[in-house]
């Protein structure tokens, strides 16, 4: 009896004083419940997540490679299964790397710059036991499509740039230069 009232006074404590469409908001995304496999490709761009989703869709679609899904508020996108052959989705079975799909998640990074990452996956082999995310393997480094989203990464980073180094003090006049040796 006792803790369920000092649960009671943490929650009204916890909620004194916040508007109540706070209180009301719930926290949903559109982007699915795991994050990229490791090895993704990675890219900063100095915008906006919402901006650096629309220009990562745009260079995908330019480069021919079949973006389905964009989800600008949440800074997630995907292609649908699609064969590396013609760049075009496919309604056969996944399997193979001849079969791959992208998936971008695009975060913040530094203010006013964004971080996005891309994997290139495929399913090696068919097995109902197993959801199909553990199925899910990067394509090799050298596979064509990891080469083009690599290349459109290039790309977007020489357009929108990258986040600039932090400058290095500098050792002019008013700086301390090195100590002496005691």
């Amino acid at each position: 009896m006792r803790s369920a009232r000092a649960a009671a006074r943490l929650v009204r404590a916890a909620t004194c004083g916040l508007p109540l469409a706070l209180l009301a908001c719930h926290p949903h995304t559109n982007r699915p419940p795991f994050g990229p496999e490791p090895g993704t490709a990675v890219a900063v761009l100095e915008l906006g997540v919402p901006a650096a989703t629309t220009r990562l869709a745009e260079a995908l679609r330019a480069d021919s490679l079949p973006v389905g899904r964009v989800e600008l508020r949440d800074g997630y996108l995907e292609t649908p299964w699609f064969d590396t052959a013609t760049g075009r989705p496919t309604d056969r079975r996944p399997l193979g790397a001849g079969v791959v799909r992208l998936r971008a998640w695009i975060d913040p990074a530094l203010p006013g710059h964004s971080r996005l990452r891309v994997e290139t996956v495929y399913r090696p082999l068919a097995d109902p036991s197993l959801p199909d995310r553990e199925l899910e393997r990067m394509v090799a480094e050298d596979h064509p499509t990891a080469a083009r989203v690599r290349e459109v990464l290039e790309l977007l980073e020489k357009v929108f740039g990258k986040p600039r180094p932090a400058p290095a003090p500098s050792g002019g006049p008013g700086s301390p230069g090195p100590r002496p040796a005691p």
